[in-house]
């Protein structure tokens, strides 16, 4: 397990958590239109789960581009401090939030002893975040008083919302970085 962070490593998590910051704080008018078109068919909580994606992809890029212990739930945490400086509705919950979307990522990442760097520890992190996150809002958010099925569908379609920009996305943009050298320091997938 590497666990020393370099220059180039905190400079690239600050680079990740600013760019991401301002995503999110983009994101939320997405969020906020998806919501008013949804609510009068009473199926505004799908907006939350349909747009959380984005929100998650911050941990995952940082912690899976680094490989470092703890490097998901400050690439999740310093974007969530971005996003509220920008001015966003949630203010410091963002804060919150990005704490525990980091840590819904880090314990994929952290259930293969940080030795995983592969589709199979991504995809953990995407389960996990998952779960992490929808387990927030059944606590924080007023998911409890749903009915069943609409937790299921709301479940399924956040996993589907956290696979496509949390998996996929970020597989694809690491492969990217990857080519390009900017990391090129022994990110092999397994570390032995």
């Amino acid at each position: 397990m590497h666990t020393k962070w370099s220059l180039r490593d905190f400079i690239f998590l600050a680079l990740i958590s600013i760019f991401f910051g301002f995503i999110f704080w983009v994101w939320a008018f997405a969020y906020n239109g998806l919501a008013a078109v949804l609510t009068p068919m009473g199926l505004s909580p799908f907006a939350n789960d349909a747009t959380i994606g984005p929100w998650l992809m911050a941990g995952p890029m940082a912690g899976y581009i680094l490989r470092r212990p703890g490097a998901s739930i400050l690439g999740e945490t310093l974007a969530g401090i971005v996003e509220m400086v920008f001015g966003s509705q949630w203010g410091i919950m963002d804060i919150v939030a990005g704490a525990i979307q980091g840590f819904g990522t880090e314990i994929g990442f952290a259930a293969f002893g940080y030795r995983r760097w592969d589709k199979m520890s991504l995809s953990l992190s995407v389960v996990t975040v998952t779960l992490v996150t929808f387990i927030w809002d059944l606590l924080r958010n007023g998911y409890s008083q749903y009915a069943l099925g609409l937790l299921i569908g709301l479940f399924i379609t956040r996993l589907i919302s956290a696979a496509i920009f949390s998996g996929v996305i970020v597989y694809f943009t690491e492969k990217l970085i990857a080519k390009s050298g900017i990391l090129s320091n022994d990110k092999s997938e397994i570390v032995k």
